[in-house]
């Protein structure tokens, strides 16, 4: 007997492909998302009402996903600097206006809605670099680098002032990924390497002493065991712990008897390794290593240059967000308050996540509709 095509697609596919969802990520995000709801569950001392205020914000995420995945993803491009000025305009406005948080300035009330304009940066820088080469020949001149680098520079420099270091070093990174996905030549990548070795004694003039404290905590967190290195220490102490097979859940010593701090939002990694070990850890690097792998692949099959170039640095962002917050909870990296993705308590930042890859699914759902 013969079939057709769209007999042989099982309805579940079907919905998925009319919501324009790739079941690959989709699954991969449930499954970071599902076991983060267990260790958090675990994080938070058994706490029911911090799970209920978790689920409505994933609620809301998945929303802003599905939103997005349903955007082809060249009115995005054409929207792409209204959002970045947008962004930016919100940046100035938290200047003047914002409300302090853990000792920065980085919130800013809209009455129904309370937010930080740095996470929004993070999807508008990306947007905003591959906008500007998509219709540029590849690799960029210089004249394009230099203007790129200052889209780069401008709002990661006002979210430096608020001060959130971590945060602008990762907005400028989400927009130097766009460049470097470009085609940067590489004399001019050593140059710019060198160019920032050479700026780093500025850096350091200009940082905070909390920041100055943190970068020498890391290379030496005994100094201050009840201070600054505190921290670090505890979720050494975890990790080490967990050894192989884990403590079992809900079994973590450090976390239960709250030593560990903030153990529910950015050292939550070490909650998770003293409770599963390092079979525990490898399972779940796996399953971040997919989602990174899927959305190269979706840059990779994008059919045209602002889909690839914003396709690869969400994906890459998405790894160095990863990186960062584990490195940071081993020791390796200074602690920046950066979170664990689709683990972590919060709101914001897990809203900008799942924007993320609500665009990446857009861009895979619309190439397959106009490949037909």
């Amino acid at each position: 007997m013969f079939h057709t095509a769209a007999a042989e697609v099982s309805p579940g596919r079907q919905i998925l492909r009319a919501l324009h969802l790739d079941l690959p990520l989709l699954g991969g995000i449930s499954l970071l998302l599902a076991l983060g709801f267990v260790v958090l569950y675990s994080a938070s001392g058994e706490n029911l009402d911090m799970l209920q205020r978790q689920g409505v914000r994933v609620a809301l995420a998945f929303g802003v996903l599905m939103l997005l995945a349903q955007i082809p993803h060249h009115h995005l491009r054409q929207w792409s600097p209204w959002v970045y000025l947008m962004g930016v305009l919100l940046l100035v406005l938290v200047m003047f206006f914002g409300e302090m948080g853990k000792g920065a300035q980085r919130w800013l009330d809209l009455g129904l809605i309370r937010f930080q304009p740095s996470e929004f940066m993070k999807l508008a820088v990306p947007m905003m670099v591959a906008w500007y080469f998509a219709d540029r020949p590849l690799p960029p001149r210089l004249r394009e680098l230099v203007v790129a680098g200052v889209v780069v520079a401008v709002p990661a420099g006002l979210i430096a002032q608020q001060p959130d270091l971590g945060t602008a070093l990762l907005v400028s990174g989400a927009g130097l990924l766009v460049i470097f996905l470009a085609g940067i030549r590489w004399r001019v990548l050593l140059g710019l390497g060198a160019l920032a070795v050479a700026a780093a004694p500025l850096l350091w003039h200009f940082m905070q002493d909390y920041q100055r404290r943190r970068v020498l905590t890391l290379l030496n967190p005994e100094s201050d065991p009840l201070g600054a290195g505190y921290h670090i220490i505890q979720s050494k102490i975890a990790i080490g712990s967990g050894g192989v097979y884990g403590k079992g859940w809900l079994n973590g010593t450090q976390s239960q008897l709250e030593f560990l701090p903030e153990r529910s939002t950015d050292f939550i990694f070490a909650v998770y390794a003293e409770e599963f070990g390092l079979l525990g850890v490898l399972v779940l690097l796996a399953l971040y290593l997919f989602v990174i792998f899927r959305g190269l692949i979706i840059a990779v099959r994008a059919q045209d240059t602002y889909a690839r170039l914003l396709a690869g640095s969400l994906s890459v962002t998405f790894f160095i967000y990863v990186f960062v917050n584990t490195g940071m909870v081993i020791g390796l990296l200074p602690v920046v308050g950066v979170p664990l993705p689709l683990f972590s308590y919060g709101g914001t930042s897990l809203v900008t996540l799942m924007a993320a890859f609500g665009i990446l699914m857009s861009i895979h759902s619309h190439r397959r509709l106009l490949a037909r």
